[in-house]
C-alpha cells in the first residue's frame, strides 16, 4: 500500500520529500508512478519527469471520486513504486471545509499518511502541531509518520525526536539543509524541469540525500502499488464509456490531426487530454507559436491550453506567421479551445509584467493585464450550447490566473460576437458571466479535467470530423475580413 505525503501548509517540503523519494526509485533502478492531489501543474511536471513517466492528477472535485479510485489503481499498478503528493494543507479543500482535500482522497483510497513539517522554527511544539492533524477529522486519516524539513542541528534533531516519541508518532527522517532543495519559482508555482538546466544532478544529489538523511527502512514499505484486484478497464475507455450516446464519427483517413499549443508559453495540461483525443480518433500534433510556426496544413482543430503567454508576450507578437494562421484559420470556422493562458492568445493585447503591451491574435475582443489573483474551484452552468458544453450541464472547474481581461469595443465579425459561455460560482468570489462560446470556439480562464466531462473530447472529434482543413497555402497569409457562414452545430 502506498502513502500520502501531506504537510500542515504550502511550502512545507511535501513537494521535495515526493522528489527525493522518486530519485531514489530510478537510482535504485525501480520504476515508480507519481500522483498528485489537486489540481495543479506544475509540481506534476517535475515528478514526471524525475519519476519517468506522467504525473497523474487526482482530484475528485473536478473528476469524481470513481474516476479517482480507477485511475490510482489502473496507473499504480503498472509500476513497482508508488507516491501520492498532497495539494496545500492536510485538511485545505473547497473553501473552509476538506471536501477534495489531501484527508480526502487518503480516506477515498484508504491510503497512510506521512506528514511533512517545516520544524525551523520549533521544539516542543511540534507535538501538539502533530498531534492536532492526527487526530483531526473528520476525515480521520491513518498517520504513518513525520518527516522534518529544516532542522536546524543535531540538537534541534534530538529536541523535535523526543517531541515526536512522546505522542508515539514514528520519525522517519529529515530533509536536510542544501541549495539542490531549493526550488526556484514564480507568480503561479515551481519553474518547470526544462528551466532547471541541473535536474540530472539535482536528481543525483537528491537521492545521495534521501539515502544518508530518510529512514527508507520505513519509507520505502509505504510506497508498495495498490494490492488487490488489479483494474481491468483502462481509465480512458471507461471514461469514455460514461460519455452521453452520440452519434458514430466516419473517419476514412485515419486519426484527424489536431493542433496543441505546445511550448514555454503553453504547458498546462493533463495527459488525459491527449489520451482522450487519441481513444476518439484524433492525433494530436504539437504546435510552437513561441517559434513562429503555422498551423499544420491539414489539422481540423486547435487547442491553446494554459501556460504563460504573459512571460513571453513580446516574442508571441513578434510570431506573426502563428498569430496570422490561428486568426485565419479560426475566422474560416476551424474550432479552436482556449484555456486560462490559451484564451490571453485570442485577444487583442496582452501586458507583459512590465506593464508593455503587445498585439495577439485579436480574435476576441479584450486586452489582459496583470492584476489580482483568481483562485479557486467554480462551479459552472453554460448558458448556451456551444464547441464543447451544452445549456444546463453543470461542471467544476478550477481558476488560477493573475492576469485578467480589460474588455474593448466590438471587433465586428463573427467571433467576437459569441454569448457568454457560462455562469461561474465559487467559495468566496462574485457569480458572473465569463467566456466565450459558439459553434466553433470555446474560450475560458477555466481549466476543466476532461475525464470528469467526457462528453468534451467527443463532441470536439464530431467538430473536427465535420471541419475543412486547411490547405498550406492559406495557413500563412493574413486574416481574413468578413463573416463566413457559422458551421451547425456537430455535436450532441
Amino acid at each position: 500500500m502506498s502513502c500520502l505525503i501531506a504537510a500542515p501548509c504550502s511550502g512545507s517540503g511535501k513537494t521535495l520529500l515526493s522528489l527525493t523519494l522518486a530519485a531514489v526509485a530510478r537510482a535504485r533502478g525501480e520504476t515508480i508512478q507519481p500522483f498528485k492531489v489537486g489540481p495543479d501543474y506544475l509540481d506534476p511536471q517535475l515528478l514526471g519527469a524525475v519519476a519517468g513517466r506522467p504525473c497523474r492528477n487526482l482530484d475528485p472535485l473536478l473528476c469524481g471520486e470513481e474516476w479517482v479510485r480507477r485511475c490510482y489503481r489502473w496507473h499504480g499498478s503498472r509500476a513497482g513504486r508508488v507516491l501520492v503528493e498532497g495539494v496545500m494543507g492536510l485538511f485545505d479543500g473547497r473553501g473552509s471545509g476538506s471536501e477534495g482535500s489531501s484527508a480526502a482522497v487518503a480516506d477515498l483510497l484508504e491510503l497512510p499518511v506521512v506528514l511533512v513539517v517545516e520544524a525551523s522554527r520549533q521544539a516542543g511544539s511540534l507535538a501538539a502541531l502533530v498531534r492536532g492533524f492526527r487526530d483531526h477529522g473528520p476525515p480521520r486519516v491513518a498517520l504513518a509518520g513525520v518527516v522534518l524539513n529544516r532542522v536546524g542541528s543535531d540538537r534541534h534533531h534530538r529536541l523535535l525526536a523526543e517531541a515526536l516519541e512522546a505522542i508515539e508518532v514514528p520519525l522517519l527522517g529529515v530533509l536536510p539543509s542544501h541549495p539542490s532543495l531549493e526550488l526556484p519559482s514564480r507568480h503561479l508555482g515551481l519553474l518547470t524541469p526544462g528551466e532547471l538546466g541541473d535536474l540530472g544532478e539535482r536528481q543525483r544529489i537528491w537521492a545521495q540525500l534521501a539515502e544518508e538523511h530518510l529512514d527508507l527502512g520505513q519509507l520505502w514499505p509505504l510506497l508498495a502499488p495498490p494490492s488487490g484486484a488489479t483494474e481491468r478497464l483502462d481509465p480512458i475507455r471507461w471514461c469514455l464509456e460514461q460519455a452521453p450516446p452520440a452519434p458514430p464519427i466516419a473517419i476514412a483517413t485515419g486519426p484527424l490531426p489536431v493542433a496543441i499549443a505546445s511550448d514555454a508559453a503553453f504547458h498546462f495540461r493533463y495527459p488525459e487530454a491527449q489520451e482522450l483525443l487519441a481513444a476518439c480518433g484524433l492525433r494530436p500534433v504539437p504546435w510552437s507559436p513561441l517559434a513562429d510556426e503555422p498551423l499544420p496544413a491539414d489539422c481540423r482543430a486547435v487547442l491553446l491550453p494554459g501556460g504563460y503567454p504573459e512571460l513571453h508576450a513580446a516574442q508571441l507578437a513578434a510570431s506573426r506567421r502563428s498569430l496570422d494562421s490561428l486568426s485565419a484559420a479560426a475566422r474560416a470556422g476551424l474550432p479552436v479551445v482556449a484555456e486560462c493562458g490559451g484564451l490571453l492568445l485570442l485577444g487583442r493585447e496582452l501586458e507583459d509584467g512590465d506593464g508593455i503591451r503587445h498585439s495577439m491574435a485579436g480574435l476576441l475582443p479584450f486586452s489582459a493585464r496583470r492584476g489580482a489573483l483568481s483562485l479557486g474551484y467554480r462551479q459552472a452552468l453554460p448558458g448556451a450550447d456551444g464547441l464543447l458544453v451544452r445549456r444546463g450541464e453543470a461542471l467544476c472547474g478550477h481558476e488560477f490566473h493573475r492576469w485578467q481581461l480589460q474588455p474593448g469595443p466590438p471587433l465586428g465579425d463573427a467571433l467576437a460576437e459569441v454569448e457568454g459561455l457560462w455562469h461561474l460560482d465559487g467559495w468566496g468570489t462574485p457569480a458572473r458571466i465569463e467566456g466565450w462560446t459558439a459553434p466553433t470556439v470555446h474560450a475560458s480562464w477555466l481549466h476543466l479535467h476532461w475525464a470528469g466531462c467526457p462528453a468534451i473530447p467527443s463532441r470536439l472529434a464530431r467538430a473536427a470530423a465535420s471541419a475543412v482543413p486547411r490547405p498550406r497555402s492559406a495557413v500563412s497569409c493574413s486574416p481574413l475580413s468578413g463573416r463566413p457562414p457559422r458551421p451547425t452545430n456537430a455535436g450532441a
